[in-house]
């Protein structure tokens, strides 16, 4: 435990502070204290770049013939765009183009105005349909095991995203957040998060701020690596997805 304050130390710390010197000292004093901070704050932010770059370049390449398969099933069964990119918010507001397989019918975006009515994600802010009729059979596949989202991947090697990080949001969806939830735009958007090992689409969206801002609050790499190694029995169950 720390030493109690006495009477006689606040004097004294007033008496050393009323000098120029005594001044001079605990200025330099609280600035060595302020670029300590900053450089472990440095250092950890290096550190998970470090983390990201090494685990979505292992990512990318071990997931190739993933990839190639994919690619094939959804050509052949629409002939469509085989990727889907979409702009996204990320760290403290800033926008950048994240890319999915494409899942969904090629006018999904069109037909989900018909849709809205039928939300069932509670609170409104993100729309979400366990039976949605836009999803393609391909999709419905890729979707269940998450392999619609191995694309991220990429955006997390050129810094886009990280591997562990709150779900990247719309702007529209953006534009609903309260005070509260915008503290998700406070960490850079991840692949998988608490709440993507926890229930996924089940947890509704105070659930899933709630568990965003405990991770922003808690994350260390730690946090990240073991996050990391539960999203795959969580992915391969599928519990949660649509």
């Amino acid at each position: 435990m720390p030493p109690k304050t006495t009477p006689q130390d606040t004097i004294d710390y007033w008496i050393r502070s009323s000098t120029a010197g005594g001044r001079l000292r605990l200025r330099m004093k609280l600035q060595l204290k302020l670029l300590a901070w900053k450089g472990v704050i440095f250092f950890a932010h290096g550190l998970k770049r470090v983390f990201d770059i090494v685990a979505s370049g292992a990512a990318l390449l071990a997931a190739s013939p993933v990839f190639a398969i994919t690619a094939l099933a959804i050509k052949i069964e629409d002939g469509g765009p085989v990727f889907f990119q979409q702009m996204r918010i990320g760290y403290r507001g800033k926008q950048f183009p994240m890319w999915k397989f494409r899942s969904m019918v090629v006018n999904a975006e069109a037909l989900k105005a018909q849709l809205q009515a039928q939300n069932e994600m509670q609170g409104g802010v993100i729309f979400k349909m366990k039976n949605d009729p836009r999803i393609t059979k391909v999709g419905l596949f890729i979707r269940k095991y998450s392999i619609d989202e191995l694309p991220q991947f990429w955006n997390v090697f050129v810094g886009d995203m990280s591997v562990v990080g709150p779900r990247p949001a719309l702007a529209r969806e953006v534009a609903e957040y309260s005070p509260e939830d915008r503290q998700r735009l406070l960490a850079k958007p991840g692949i998988t998060c608490l709440w993507q090992v926890g229930g996924r689409s089940e947890i509704d969206f105070a659930g899933q701020v709630r568990l965003d801002v405990q991770y922003i609050r808690s994350s260390s790499l730690w946090t990240d690596v073991k996050l990391l190694f539960l999203t795959i029995p969580a992915v391969l169950m599928g519990k949660g997805a649509y």
